[in-house]
């Protein structure tokens, strides 16, 4: 157990010297010209493999926006933000964006390690007691309980933000603890976060921390941490400090009555074909549980402020949130020693805090050093620093592998070799 511990313990130190040293003062892509531009052939070849998807019945409506060069050089709607009421997809229209959210609580826990709220190797039971003594899942038990031991250390805030802290989702893998969080119902949107990590509290870990990247509930965990380390709701910090600094006037975790008839419906596929609607009634409350995870609404024009402040290193219109020196580390690669990338549906990928990170070109088919991340209903979110490019697209749709496909055939046609 002690070698254990002592491996865990380098793990630890490897990862936050990287945060320490050379990613707080070597920028990423210092001298590096631009060697991509997209051609009015390629946004072509986009607007008619969207139109196409509409066309066949496979999406309802999906929107897609490019930038590059300080300026807006693609943006178009197509299909319905409501079928059945034939209301089109507008520029106008919002969008429950899901884990497209995680970036921005990423943001939001950057802001406050600046402040010294905070060190990234901190363990997470410094701020959240009712997460110490945390137990692992060792083999499957019986009567649906797992076999447990101990945590060979405590669960870190590096960990939280790399997906490696050991937690999962619940229904992106089967395992007796997915099955427990099921049973918890962890995601009840009249739950809070404080109600939520306590829930937590009581399930094993699904694998040691540090030894594995797996989807997780740790953003809803780090919106927890924001309370704590702020003083502030969740869903308060995000306004005062992210939204109205950067003028995104319509991102929220409800829709008010006036915005309501501008949110997009959700549809689920038919096996025999066609699109059901899913209602939209939950979204025009404030929940209880502020998803720090996936519980955002926002708009194209939002999303993109949002984006544009990640590319220009943390600064929008004269507004700075993040150091570039924090941004640079925040799209590296912070997986722990020994793990050495991301899910296998997401080749060519790494990960750093709360986004995705690029490190193979051919294999992602995006530019080295391209960060991103999507939602489970397909909005998605590149940002190619390397060609100052930002690539964002809306879809509302329930079938989440359609949606990788969608993005796969999207990055092929803007960064493919052969168009």
């Amino acid at each position: 157990m002690l070698r254990t511990q002592q491996s865990a313990a380098r793990r630890l130190r490897f990862a936050c010297c990287l945060l320490g040293s050379a990613l707080f003062s070597q920028p990423l892509f210092a001298d590096q010209p631009a060697s991509h531009s997209v051609s009015a052939e390629r946004l072509e070849m986009l607007t008619q493999a969207a139109q196409a998807q509409v066309d066949k019945g496979k999406l309802a409506g999906i929107a897609t926006l490019v930038y590059q060069d300080g300026k807006v050089i693609h943006r178009k709607q197509h299909g319905y933000q409501d079928v059945e009421n034939k209301v089109p997809l507008s520029e106008h229209t919002l969008y429950k964006i899901f884990s497209l959210t995680k970036p921005v609580t990423g943001t939001a826990m950057l802001m406050l390690y600046e402040e010294g709220k905070f060190q990234l190797d901190d363990p997470v039971e410094k701020y959240l007691p009712e997460l110490k003594g945390l137990k692992v899942a060792k083999e499957e038990g019986p009567n649906g309980q797992p076999i447990t031991e101990p945590a060979d250390h405590p669960v870190t805030i590096h960990e939280l933000m790399t997906h490696t802290a050991g937690f999962t989702y619940g229904f992106f893998s089967e395992s007796q603890v997915d099955d427990l969080y099921k049973q918890a119902n962890i995601f009840d949107r009249e739950s809070t976060l404080a109600e939520t990590v306590d829930k937590l509290s009581k399930i094993p870990l699904r694998q040691q921390p540090g030894t594995e990247w797996h989807y997780s509930v740790s953003v809803d965990v780090q919106a927890r941490l924001v309370e704590v380390l702020s003083g502030m709701s969740f869903d308060t910090f995000l306004k005062e400090r992210i939204f109205v600094p950067l003028g995104m006037n319509d991102t929220d975790f409800y829709v008010p009555q006036d915005k309501a008839e501008r949110l997009a419906v959700s549809y689920q596929p038919e096996e025999e074909g066609g699109l059901v609607p899913l209602p939209n009634t939950q979204h025009s409350t404030k929940p209880r549980m502020l998803n720090g995870g996936g519980g955002l609404i926002s708009s194209m024009d939002d999303y993109l402020r949002f984006a544009r402040m990640l590319l220009n290193d943390g600064e929008l219109d004269g507004v700075r949130l993040l150091k570039p020196e924090t941004v640079q580390a925040m799209r590296s690669n912070q997986l722990p020693e020994g793990v050495d990338a991301i899910s296998p549906i997401y080749p060519g990928n790494q990960f750093g805090l709360n986004v995705a990170v690029v490190t193979d070109a051919d294999e992602a088919v995006l530019p080295e050093g391209t960060f991103w991340w999507w939602g489970v209903q397909g909005p998605w979110a590149w940002i190619d620093p390397a060609n100052g490019i930002i690539t964002l697209g809306m879809m509302q749709n329930t079938d989440y592998r359609h949606s990788i496909g969608v993005h796969r055939a999207i990055a092929k046609i803007l960064y493919g070799d052969e168009i």
